[in-house]
């Protein structure tokens, strides 16, 4: 448990070098669960589990990744409920649906264990929770941002394709896409569910339907990936706008080759190497930084696929 004093130490500071990992033994034995809203075959998460593992290493704590192996929510609030009865120092989590998972992030707070919020949520919504802080990016937002780079591209009508349609943060990408086009979202957002075959085959159907289609935005490489398929056999590869959230290696070739646009990085090595070390370094040192972090959006273009190229899917 938390002791009072600590409670009373929340103070904007600088997060700490991880090189600033004490030889006295002050703040051993340190662990912290991170909780994502994954299915174990969305393979976009493999970031994360490598910067939580990075950052244990590093900071000299035991970091453990745990998630619903199917996506299902109220799984992942079960899961949640479970870390928390296990008197963790701190819990890392998703927020993926406030309503389902917002009771057992507020139980494990009122136990005394810190909670920071990663990748989906908002900052409010953490602050409602009684979490330190958040840190991702704000999907909205980033979906407004794609809509309004598309629209000075000339687009005016497009295709999104929600693979995790059950997550509302998924939902905002779409809609803030529409909103940043200035258009109604209306039923241009299709359920694609997570079948790679599955998602092809609804994109061809939708654009068979929709010839006159001028984009699709797909929300990561579950969507991307079948998307380009598609394109590809219809032969709209190159020639109809493509932008997707997230990176993995078939959407940097993709950027490479020009079948897509751009791509928008949430970093989410960030997302989960930075909760990490403000947690140890609040743990031993009583430090925290004043303000939530957004970890995005950032487009990635041809012009700058280098480092992308490099660690695309490992820390990209």
């Amino acid at each position: 448990m938390k002791s009072a004093m600590k409670k009373l130490m929340l103070t904007a500071a600088v997060i700490a070098s991880p090189l600033m990992v004490s030889a006295d033994g002050h703040g051993d034995n340190l662990t912290y669960i991170l909780v994502s809203h994954a299915p174990d075959s969305d393979s976009w998460w493999n970031t994360v589990k490598n910067g939580v593992a990075l950052a244990g290493e590093q900071m000299g704590v035991t970091v453990e990744y745990r998630n619903p192996p199917t996506g299902d929510l109220a799984d992942m609030a079960r899961i949640i409920e479970q870390a928390a009865a296990a008197q963790p120092d701190g819990i890392i989590t998703t927020l993926a649906d406030f309503d389902v998972l917002s009771g057992p992030i507020r139980a494990a707070v009122d136990q005394g264990i810190d909670v920071i919020i990663m990748n989906s949520g908002t900052p409010d919504q953490a602050r409602e929770v009684g979490a330190l802080m958040y840190v991702g990016q704000p999907e909205y937002d980033a979906g407004f941002a794609a809509g309004q780079r598309a629209a000075g591209d000339g687009v005016g009508s497009f295709l999104c394709v929600n693979h995790y349609i059950s997550s509302p943060s998924s939902t905002e990408r779409c809609q803030g896409f529409a909103d940043g086009l200035g258009i109604d979202l209306g039923n241009q957002m299709i359920d694609a569910g997570q079948d790679p075959a599955e998602i092809k085959n609804r994109v061809l159907a939708y654009l068979n339907t929709n010839p006159d289609t001028d984009a699709v935005l797909t929300l990561g490489p579950t969507s991307a990936d079948p998307t380009i398929l598609a394109l590809q056999e219809n032969g709209m590869a190159g020639d109809i706008y493509f932008g997707t959230f997230d990176l993995g290696e078939n959407i940097v070739a993709g950027i490479k080759d020009g079948t897509i646009q751009w791509g928008i990085d949430q970093q989410p090595f960030l997302q989960a190497y930075l909760p990490v070390v403000v947690l140890a370094n609040y743990d031993r040192y009583g430090v925290l930084p004043g303000n939530n972090i957004n970890s995005g959006p950032g487009f990635v273009t041809a012009s700058g696929l280098e480092k992308v190229e490099e660690f695309a899917g490992e820390f990209r």
